[in-house]
């Protein structure tokens, strides 16, 4: 008889251990998914933050993009209006050495006329070269207000 409470006692502690210890897997594997989740969680939060970082970056790298192509803009247009500026006194320039060119012709051809060393051929000629002369001051005077109204525009 002690020998049957004994094989009871024993199946009692053995089937108490077995539930135990059921029990405590649970508990681990309980705990386990927990501090799984908890890792997906952290990890989600993670990424999102990260994702929100490049975004910014690449918003930030956009804007600086921006900003370069708008100061290059203005360079270039600066640069251009210097162009305009420097083309606006070349042709003042080239226009009153013409003038210049064309009162030396006139000077000389009376002086000329005066003296008596000029036939009527050679009175002929100078006129015709002072005339295109002005043709080409009248050229150059379109020139330069085409380019002034440009600069007015930049």
């Amino acid at each position: 008889m002690k020998f049957r409470l004994h094989v009871v006692g024993l199946m009692l502690m053995s089937g108490m251990s077995f539930v135990y210890a059921q029990e405590r897997e649970e508990v681990e594997t309980d705990s386990t998914q927990t501090f799984e989740l908890a890792d997906l969680e952290a990890q989600k939060k993670l990424q999102a933050e990260i994702e929100k970082a490049e975004k910014e970056a690449k918003k930030a790298e956009k804007e600086a993009k921006k900003a370069e192509k708008a100061r290059k803009k203005m360079e270039k247009a600066a640069e251009k209006r210097e162009k305009l500026k420097d083309a606006v006194v070349d042709k003042k320039k080239a226009i009153a050495k013409k003038e210049r060119k064309i009162n030396s012709m006139k000077e000389d051809m009376e002086m000329d006329k005066i003296k008596g060393k000029l036939s009527p051929n050679d009175i002929d000629k100078i006129n015709n070269k002072i005339e295109k002369e002005q043709l080409k001051i009248i050229k150059k005077k379109e020139k330069l207000r085409k380019l002034e109204l440009k600069l007015r525009k930049s």
